[in-house]
């Protein structure tokens, strides 16, 4: 029987005519191809027919069912696979000679392009190195992104916060910073008391302003009177203190010689000499040149510390009256760094630490002026030289909480003694029963008005303050005590029992 297998007389094509390119061998890829893209021989593999139940011959993929870097021919796409379908400008229907999944051809997939060559290495295929931007100054800019908006390049990713480098970086920047700081601090601290003690003494003075202010007179008229009457105080206490201080020094000295004759001539130092030879031994030492050096730096300290004295003070005042004179400025600049919704709270609070700060300086001034008075009538009665310098002496130390008032009763004892040993008996007397009646009816009636601060508290607090900053710590120790306390029954102890 004659064979009646139909036989296509056709040329076979060619492959730039897209012809059945399964045929063809499969290019070799540089790179296997990445997970989830058909490879080229997969897409060769599923692209194969072969002919069935009538020859009937698969049709090409036309020359629109390409494109390039994304190809799709048939029922596959290449780069980005897709099965079941043949897009030639939508979704067209199958051919009516073609059978789905029986004979589509691919086209083979655009080789993957070699991984760039590192700089200095020579690529896959041996070809030559990529140029290095270190080299290269144009391939340093294409690869930095260069341009006119940024002549240097694009800046990258920045670190992370959690990065090793900068998490060091960070803490030794911190810790340089503090220990900076804590430098200042200690360099400047005495300018530091100055101005704290400054602020202190405008917020004492304060209510006298405010209560001048409520006479109808304006705060700049109140502040200058205010202060006058500081300035006549130290003026007052320097004309009391200096003048007699000067007299007696005179005095001693025009009568060392006759001070001398009689402890010659007493017969216990006469004794002492002849066992010890202390007059010799004075002479020995008033005629070494190193006495006469030490007596010259002696004079140079003194003068140094009345110098430096003058200048504190001087500063003190200078300060107090610019801090009175913009002390409500200074309140609502502090107030306004707290939030708006909790501003109210903090000026009512704030309003109430300065009034008590106040209080206490004038609590403090009324003990010390009383103190004084009481000294000076006594001794004026008993007849003890330099009444008013003494009594000057037992007010200023009376300032210093605890111990003041009784440094103050020691010196004026003291000086009572020599008068006479009656005399140093009769003030030791009148000052142990002076300090009962300040310590249980004065200071504690006085300072319940202003502070409110607990004796243990106060205690506690005028040792840790004298213990940092002596004298000026002492002094700010209990206004700071009520203060804290004040911040602790109106802030701190609602917050623990809303909890």
């Amino acid at each position: 029987m004659p064979d009646q297998t139909p036989h296509d007389d056709r040329p076979a094509p060619s492959a730039d005519q897209g012809g059945d390119r399964s045929e063809q061998p499969p290019l070799p890829s540089p790179r296997p191809a990445p997970p989830g893209r058909a490879s080229s021989s997969g897409a060769q593999a599923g692209a194969e027919s072969e002919a069935s139940n009538g020859g009937t011959a698969t049709k090409t993929a036309s020359a629109g069912d390409t494109k390039t870097g994304d190809t799709k021919t048939g029922d596959t796409k290449t780069g980005d696979t897709e099965t079941g379908r043949t897009e030639t400008g939508g979704d067209a229907e199958p051919d009516s000679g073609s059978e789905s999944g029986d004979e589509a051809e691919s086209a083979p997939a655009a080789p993957a392009p070699a991984q760039a060559a590192r700089p200095g290495a020579d690529g896959a295929d041996g070809s030559a190195a990529l140029p290095d931007p270190v080299t290269d100054v144009a391939v340093r800019r294409r690869e930095a992104g260069a341009d006119e908006k940024a002549p240097f390049g694009r800046p990258g990713r920045p670190l992370r916060q959690a990065h090793p480098f900068v998490f060091g970086f960070t803490g030794a920047l911190g810790v340089l910073t503090a220990w900076l700081l804590v430098q200042a601090v200690i360099n400047v601290r005495q300018v530091l008391v100055l101005i704290v003690v400054s602020m202190f003494l405008a917020v004492g003075l304060n209510p006298a302003v405010e209560a001048l202010q409520r006479g109808r007179l304006p705060r700049g008229a109140a502040v200058g009177l205010v202060f006058l009457g500081v300035v006549l105080v130290f003026v007052g206490v320097g004309f009391a203190v200096v003048p007699p201080v000067t007299n007696e020094v005179s005095k001693f000295v025009d009568h060392v010689p006759t001070y001398i004759s009689q402890l010659q001539s007493n017969r216990q130092i006469q004794e002492w000499d002849r066992r010890y030879q202390l007059l010799e031994k004075v002479q020995e030492a008033v005629t070494n040149p190193s006495f006469g050096q030490g007596a010259a730096g002696g004079l140079v300290g003194a003068g140094r510390v009345v110098v430096s004295g003058a200048f504190s003070t001087l500063t003190v005042l200078i300060l107090t009256l610019y801090f009175l004179g913009s002390l409500p400025t200074i309140k609502s600049f502090f107030y306004r760094l707290a939030p708006r919704s909790r501003r109210a709270r903090v000026a009512l609070l704030g309003d109430e630490i300065l009034a008590r700060i106040g209080g206490y300086v004038a609590g403090t001034v009324m003990v010390a002026l009383i103190a004084g008075t009481a000294a000076y009538i006594f001794l004026s009665i008993v007849g003890v030289p330099f009444a008013l310098p003494l009594a000057i002496t037992v007010a200023f130390t009376a300032l210093i909480p605890l111990v003041g008032a009784t440094i103050g009763a020691v010196l004026v004892s003291v000086v009572a003694f020599f008068d006479g040993l009656g005399t140093g008996i009769a003030c030791v007397v009148f000052f142990v029963v002076y300090q009962q009646v300040e310590n249980y009816l004065i200071h504690p009636r006085i300072m319940k008005r202003a502070v409110d601060v607990p004796p243990a508290v106060t205690i506690i607090a005028a040792l840790i303050g004298g213990t940092l900053l002596g004298f000026v710590g002492a002094l700010l120790a209990i206004p700071t005590a009520a203060a804290v306390a004040l911040i602790l029954r109106e802030v701190i102890l609602p917050r623990q029992e809303s909890l």
